[in-house]
């Protein structure tokens, strides 16, 4: 089973039911009506009886370092029977508290287990931080979790703390965790201080709701610091992003209360949250931002309760994978909160001390070259100096906002009498857009001179305005995206994994895929993405019958051949694919979010036993059709509607198509959706009178259950093969 569409049947059933909940909150009788009117159309809604658990929230959200904490993790559907949970990264273990459940009657169905205890485990030399987490259960792998890993003691909000003479006592330093769980909701802390003491408050909440595939409304958190009489001493909105961060220093000993509250009076009982809460200095930058591994790496460390001119040592391991890394500092005999910095194995250039703010007082550099640097000032410029010919190409990439800079940065690219030939602000990073700049594939014009500039769009500086700027040749090459972030198989069924190719500067070759670390018995058919227009490919996927309950994460990856110039070997290319967790949007709309893992996990049998085809050798000549027919096997008593499908996608909108280029499905000869207990339909492929010849491209055939908006339940046939053979071949179909 994987996500997909969600037939127009479920979205207007479950629309009603949500529409039905809001009018009753705010009594809009109109709306109720509306609902009454349609309720003999959702009777006859039916949706897959059978999904995987979504997580939704952990509560308290942080574990602390060298102990082990108790934690409950709600889910939208069942976690039960949940045998496995994984965490992200080193030093953390988790088991899962069995659930005491009664026994269950003569033929009574099994207890739905939306709220699960799970013992988190953290090793003394664990590094703080968020992390992923999920669960792997006989309904197959859970959505992503996200869970902070921190130092100090971890307290979860009393049952009553909505009001200052209500404030929760506590004693710092320790992490508030709580969760603004409903309208209106707010949470009070008291709190003693001593004269002269500074504390700082940091919140995560909205960064930690990015990868819940079905909140849709994101908490907007506020934070006020008040005195016992109620007068405002300190107050923060956004600090990191949309979360809160303050520091105060406190004049007077006494008792002070820490508020924390949604900006708009909005609440969810999934909205979590955690306030780290503590005396020591908070680094909010580190330069230089650009390092390397397995070496020592002076920085001069800038923040809060942090003299200037701090230093520090930042030590990674030789293996350290080079990119963005969030590693603690070590400044005397202190370990810094992690701070986000470029690991390279480019050489690296450190601003030098004295003025480069203009194209006279560029700084010369050598490509390729990673430049660490630093908005000193507010309206600062930097500005660097490379030599380029005629028709060459560059690409310059902004590290900075993406590891918690305070830097917005704006790029030009100047001519050496300071003209600007190219500027750029915001750059587009996988499927997201960030503040940092990325400017590709800038061609030379002539012989010379260049420079390139970098500021603060917004004209800021000072310390946190640290970043590294990558210049590079440009080369041809080629990303790999996954959707979605797990692929569910029962036992004696097939899965489809969809792995769509970016392909950047000129590479349009085919791109071969693999897959490492299946669960033990899952057998692999690694398909291609095809040349030229080919956007996705797919990997089947098969679990033998006998298979019991396992869940492995897996590396997807590509590999390809460039040509390479005249004279020349070619090229080997290769890149791993990025797993992206799919998320709700309101309205029912569907976004990506890149995480950490991709899960394949083998469950119980289910809603389908099987997908069966006619046959999976498909042969096909220019301008010729063909029908393949398709019987589902339904487990029993299991009439929900099913749809068909070559194509991944939602709500019309393509997500992959593995099909080669010029095969397309023919709806007017095709049967796809399949209501009640019918369970035979057809699909018709076409080949234009003018596709090119392919030899056995990997696709399948889907059949889908719907789940909610977005989420589907997906079950695949055997991986088809798909061949568009020559103009005039008179080869018999095999």
């Amino acid at each position: 089973m994987n996500r997909r569409r969600m037939s127009l049947n479920c979205i207007i059933g479950r629309f009603l039911v949500r529409q039905v909940a809001t009018a009753k909150r705010r009594r809009i009788h109109r709306v109720f009506v509306i609902a009454v009117m349609t309720a003999s159309l959702v009777t006859t809604f039916a949706c897959a009886q059978v999904s995987y658990p979504m997580v939704m929230s952990l509560k308290p959200v942080a574990i602390q370092i060298g102990a082990t904490t108790e934690c409950e993790v709600n889910s939208r559907y069942t976690m039960l029977g949940a045998y496995q949970v994984t965490v992200g990264g080193t030093g953390l273990s988790a088991e899962i508290v069995a659930p005491d459940l009664p026994p269950l009657k003569p033929g009574e169905k099994p207890k739905e287990v939306t709220k699960l205890k799970i013992r988190f485990s953290a090793a003394a030399d664990a590094l703080p931080g968020v992390r992923e987490f999920r669960l792997a259960t006989p309904n197959g792998a859970s959505t992503i979790g996200q869970l902070v890993v921190v130092r100090d003691p971890v307290i979860f909000e009393a049952a009553e703390n909505g009001e200052p003479n209500k404030a929760q006592v506590v004693s710092l330093p320790a992490v508030l965790c709580g969760v603004i769980e409903k309208a209106e909701d707010v949470d009070f802390w008291k709190f003693p201080a001593s004269a002269g003491q500074s504390i700082s408050f940091h919140v995560r909440c909205q960064r930690l709701q990015d990868k819940i595939h079905d909140l849709q409304f994101h908490a907007d958190p506020i934070l006020f610091l008040r005195d016992t009489a109620g007068s405002v001493l300190s107050m923060s909105d956004n600090g990191f992003f949309a979360d809160p961060f303050l520091t105060y220093s406190f004049d007077r000993a006494g008792e002070y209360l820490l508020e924390i509250r949604d900006v708009r009076f909005q609440g969810n009982v999934d909205w979590t949250y955690s306030i780290e809460a503590n005396s020591r200095p908070f680094v909010l930058g580190a330069f230089p931002k650009a390092v390397k591994a397995g070496t020592d790496n002076p920085v001069e460390l800038s923040g809060i309760g942090l003299p200037n001119g701090t230093t520090g040592i930042l030590r990674l391991p030789v293996d350290t994978p080079s990119g963005l890394a969030q590693v603690p500092v070590q400044t005397g005999d202190q370990t810094t909160n992690p701070v986000g910095v470029f690991v390279t194995d480019l050489p690296i250039l450190v601003e030098p001390a004295g003025d480069n703010n203009s194209a006279t007082t560029a700084v010369p550099f050598e490509v390729p070259q990673v430049i660490a640097g630093r908005i000193d000032v507010a309206a600062d410029l930097d500005c660097y100096s490379f030599v380029a010919k005629k028709g060459e190409t560059y690409s310059f990439e902004v590290i900075a906002r993406r590891q918690m800079s305070n830097l917005d940065s704006f790029l030009r690219i100047l001519n050496e009498q300071g003209q600007p030939l190219r500027e750029d602000d915001d750059g587009r990073f996988g499927r997201l857009t960030h503040a940092d700049t990325w400017l590709e594939g800038w061609e030379a014009p002539a012989d010379g001179k260049y420079i390139v500039e970098i500021r603060d769009g917004l004209l800021r500086g000072g310390p946190g305005f640290e970043y590294a700027l990558q210049v590079t040749r440009t080369r041809p090459y080629f990303t790999l995206e996954v959707d979605t972030d797990k692929t569910q198989l029962t036992p004696g069924t097939f899965g489809a994994i969809f792995v769509r190719a970016v392909r950047k500067h000129g590479f349009t070759g085919e791109v071969q895929l693999h897959i490492d670390s299946l669960p033990p018995g899952v057998i692999a058919t690694c398909g291609r993405v095809l040349a030229g227009k080919g956007l996705d490919g797919c990997i089947g996927l098969f679990a033998p019958a006998g298979l019991k309950p396992m869940a492995a994460d897996v590396r997807i990856w590509g590999t390809a051949r460039h040509a390479g110039s005249a004279g020349s070997d070619d090229v080997e290319l290769v890149a791993n694919a990025v797993p992206y967790q799919e998320y709700y949007s309101p309205g029912g709309g569907r976004g990506h979010y890149p995480v950490d893992s991709h899960t394949v996990a083998v469950g119980t049998s289910a809603d389908l036993l099987a997908v069966k085809l006619s046959e999976t050798e498909i042969r096909l000549k220019p301008g010729e059709s063909k029908k393949i027919l398709i019987t589902l096997e339904r487990a029993k008593d299991i009439n929900a509607n099913v749809t068909l499908d070559f194509m991944y996608r939602h709500l019309e909108q393509v997500y992959a198509n593995s099909l080669p280029d010029g095969v397309t499905m023919d709806g007017n000869q095709s049967k796809t959706l399949l209501t009640g207990t019918d369970s035979e339909g057809f699909i018709t492929l076409k080949a234009d009178s003018s596709a090119a010849p392919v030899e056995r491209q990997v696709t399948a055939v889907m059949a889908n259950f719907a789940i909610n908006f977005v989420m589907k339940a997906t079950y695949s046939s055997p991986p088809v093969f798909v061949t568009v053979e020559k103009q005039g071949h008179s080869g018999a179909n095999r």
